[in-house]
């Protein structure tokens, strides 16, 4: 039976890792500080009574001990919202650097294979659209966001470094925008925003003139990516995410209709360094994972709505 470590694993995409390496038969630790994490996220596997899961309370960027033997160390500790990051911009530095390199000395000591969770976030603002690997970045390193690129990026050449170096076998995966049942509505990201504040009838608040563009992935098609890359032999950086664009007043429209709710828009200032343009080139997925989503937005984001209508004691919609 495979046995695999997943940091961060309480949080919105690791608590769904948790599931998917349950489902193919591996033995699963999971791993959480609980910082931006929610044992709620997991507790369906504690009802279960599986004893092949296990949850370990600890801060990755301490001295990781995992006894027996081990297969897999997924790392995923780490806060990833915007406004996860920016209030916690030392714990974020940290468990890219610290936490990364803990997650890399375990997987060395125990001749495992790494995945490293990074992001779209380390394209910057980009210049070359839409965003391939190859693509070094545009990132302002001493900008408020410069706490959560830098750290990836570092986190990056890091597992680089293991795997040239001590012959490490790692993978890299760069998420973009994902959504799904589990997100904190209040983690600050556009789709948890705009769905709370529509479904409480408030407006919409959308940043700059909302042309912003975002490509957004439902959680089951990526992390069906991020399992088909951990058992590949792709060792260089792999972009997982949904290629279809939208503008952000686009999406916030396709929001309103979507609940029903005849809130408006209102419009902020855009944030320093808010990205312009997000969208993955997924080739490299495609050609060597034989990956692409298969989840369309407008089903993704219904069973989306179902789990926030839930959350905020709101009744079901009647099919």
């Amino acid at each position: 039976m495979p046995r695999t470590l997943i940091t961060g694993g309480a949080g919105f995409l690791g608590s769904h890792l948790c599931d998917r390496f349950i489902d193919e038969g591996h033995e699963v630790i999971c791993m959480d500080n609980l910082i931006t994490g929610d044992t709620q996220n997991i507790e369906h596997l504690f009802e279960l009574g599986n004893d092949r899961f296990r949850f370990v309370k600890h801060d990755v960027t301490d001295f990781i001990h995992v006894g027996g033997e081990l297969d897999y160390v997924l790392h995923f500790a780490s806060p990833a919202s915007p406004i996860d990051y920016l209030e916690l911009p030392i714990q974020t530095l940290k468990v890219g650097a610290l936490g990364t390199h803990k997650a890399l000395g375990l997987a060395k000591a125990k001749d495992a294979r790494l995945l490293l969770a990074s992001t779209s976030e380390v394209y910057g603002d980009p210049e070359i659209h839409p965003q391939k690997e190859d693509y070094w970045g545009n990132v302002n390193p001493i900008g408020p966001r410069g706490v959560y690129d830098e750290a990836k990026r570092f986190a990056e050449a890091m597992t680089m470094a293991y795997h040239r170096y001590h012959g490490v076998e790692t993978r890299i995966v760069r998420i973009f925008n994902t959504y799904g049942p589990r997100m904190r509505i209040d983690d600050g990201r556009a789709l948890p925003t705009f769905m709370s504040q529509a479904l409480n009838g408030e407006p919409l608040t959308v940043y700059g003139d909302g042309s912003q563009t975002r490509s957004f992935c439902f959680v089951d098609d990526l992390v069906d990516g991020i399992f088909r890359l951990l058992m590949s032999d792709e060792s260089d950086p792999v972009n997982i995410g949904n290629p279809d664009e939208i503008t952000i007043k686009e999406f916030a429209e396709e929001i309103i209709e979507l609940t029903g709710s005849d809130s408006s828009l209102t419009f902020e200032p855009l944030p320093k360094d808010d990205p312009q343009v997000r969208q993955p080139d997924i080739t490299r997925a495609r050609e060597v994972l034989g990956w692409t989503p298969a989840v369309d937005r407008k089903d993704g984001l219904k069973r989306t709505l179902d789990y926030f209508r839930k959350e905020m004691g709101l009744a079901p919609v009647e099919a």
